[in-house]
């Protein structure tokens, strides 16, 4: 079946609500409004306003509220209307949600989505921009993942909903939009492991989230070049799946990995990282990074095109790299 990646969203949520009782929707104006970009619209009343629960402006502090309900048994998904504002409730997930299993040695757990719509490619400006997942992936008992299509989001929100592990849940907006084939019966995907979307032989090309579909539009200009692309889509940003990573670079030899964040510091550091600890006997050249400018996202159309990956940067890239 074809569907939008925002309806395979909401199809995932609705399911496990039907599913699992213990399962309870939180966020701002996410009741009678239906969220910001309409994703749980009529759910107060499919399910109740007991499990779709509106909340004050206050991300610390339903952030908290959510913690507390899957300490006593519940499985709370929370909305970040967007992800840019995760900011005010990091020290609930960071110094909380992500540690108590561990300072409890396991006798807890918290079972937590956290859904984030992110990055940029709207306009919406600097505050409501960002891709923020370089602020989450490196905190130790946070999981982080970034479906690139409308499948991988319903896959992956399933099992982010039934994982007992905080899960953050990066939704790329401009990919609200994207139609894909869903398969119909029921079905969980991974949460720990890459899919290498298409086979090549001259350079991996890294990517997640929207990223995804910038380099397999790379990968599809620069076959009629004659250059064959191997493209890793990574899902999981935490953890990491290295071992496809390597298995693919160890193929080709070069490797391009990219990202909507801005460069420095961002999740293809740690990308690059990895492949040179693993694959530096293999590499055939340094390893490139392709990413967002080192700047707030601009609001101006222009401005932001400019500031923001594409495939056309990618292949230009990888025609750098590969000579």
């Amino acid at each position: 079946m074809e569907t939008y990646f925002s309806h395979a969203i909401r199809d995932a949520l609705a399911e496990e609500m039907e599913r699992d009782p213990s399962v309870i929707l939180i966020g701002e104006d996410i009741a009678e409004y239906g969220g910001a970009f309409k994703i749980t619209q009529g759910f107060a009343q499919r399910f109740g306003k007991e499990r779709v629960r509106n909340t004050p402006i206050s991300e610390g502090g339903f952030m908290g509220v959510a913690i507390g309900a899957a300490l006593t048994g519940l499985r709370p998904v929370v909305e970040i209307m967007f992800a840019d504002f995760v900011t005010l409730a990091l020290d609930q997930l960071v110094n909380h949600a992500a540690k108590f299993a561990w300072m409890y040695n396991g006798q807890v757990q918290v079972p937590l989505v956290v859904r984030l719509p992110s990055g940029a490619g709207r306009g919406y400006g600097p505050t409501h921009s960002q891709s923020m997942e370089r602020y989450l992936y490196n905190t130790p008992g946070l999981r982080v993942v970034a479906p690139s299509d409308p499948a991988e989001a319903k896959g992956l929100l399933r099992a982010a909903i039934r994982c007992d592990e905080p899960v953050c849940f990066v939704e790329s907006k401009v990919l609200y939009g994207m139609r894909g084939e869903v398969p119909d019966e029921e079905y969980i995907l991974p949460l720990d492991q890459a899919r290498l979307l298409r086979e090549g032989r001259h350079v991996t090309l890294v990517a997640y989230s929207r990223m995804t579909q910038e380099a397999l539009r790379a990968a599809e200009a620069l076959a009629e070049r004659g250059v064959e692309c191997e493209v890793v889509d990574l899902r999981s940003l935490a953890p990491l799946d290295v071992q496809t990573l390597a298995a693919s670079v160890t193929r080709t030899g070069r490797v391009v990995v990219v990202e909507e964040g801005s460069r420095t510091g961002g999740v293809g550091a740690e990308v690059v990282a990895r492949i040179t600890e693993t694959c530096f006997d293999y590499l055939d050249a340094p390893p490139v990074r392709v990413a967002a400018a080192d700047a707030p996202v601009p609001a101006a159309p222009a401005l932001e095109r400019a500031a923001l990956p594409s495939a056309q940067e990618i292949a230009e890239a990888v025609v750098a790299l590969v000579g």
